[in-house]
């Protein structure tokens, strides 16, 4: 693994992809888990010593399919970011935090989540600890998704 940032390689491959297509770089179809127990998922990602970062998604967002494919499938895969997707107005089964059984509309709607994509960074308990990251539509999405992942990891540490 090269000691160049992780956020320098994904700028650099960014800005290659609009050279070439002349255009943002689209990746067709990549997934990131649904959330199915948020207690499981902090779990797993309290052991890995990170913040679960949640994509609270709407189907068939154009936002959301850049954020999902440009960004955090990339780190999920290739760096093990600990991230699930929350579908909006879906009646998919979760668990909250304490392990109650919901959905992930209504954990959308007790986040009080209005726009897609919107990125949560949740500690233990379910705590946000970082600034939520709402919108995709940036010039400037990559550092800003690295600064709160850093805060997020600040938190966790600190």
């Amino acid at each position: 693994m090269s000691a160049e940032p992780a956020w320098t390689r994904r700028h650099s491959l960014h800005a290659l992809g609009l050279l070439a297509l002349g255009g943002p770089v689209w990746a067709a179809g990549q997934a990131l888990p649904l959330s199915a127990s948020l207690q499981g998922e902090l779990a797993v990602a309290r052991k890995a010593r990170q913040p679960l970062v949640v994509m609270v998604s709407l189907h068939r967002c154009p936002w959301c399919e850049a954020v999902r494919n440009n960004y955090l499938a990339p780190m999920h895969a290739h760096e093990g970011l600990a991230v699930v997707q929350v579908d909006m107005r879906s009646a998919a089964r979760s668990r909250t935090p304490d392990g109650a059984a919901t959905t992930h509309d209504a954990l959308v709607r007790a986040w009080g989540v209005k726009v897609a994509p919107t990125l949560l960074f949740l500690g233990p308990r379910g705590t946000e600890v970082a600034e939520r990251l709402v919108g995709g539509a940036t010039d400037f999405y990559a550092a800003s998704l690295d600064k709160r992942l850093a805060q997020a990891r600040q938190a966790l540490t600190g």
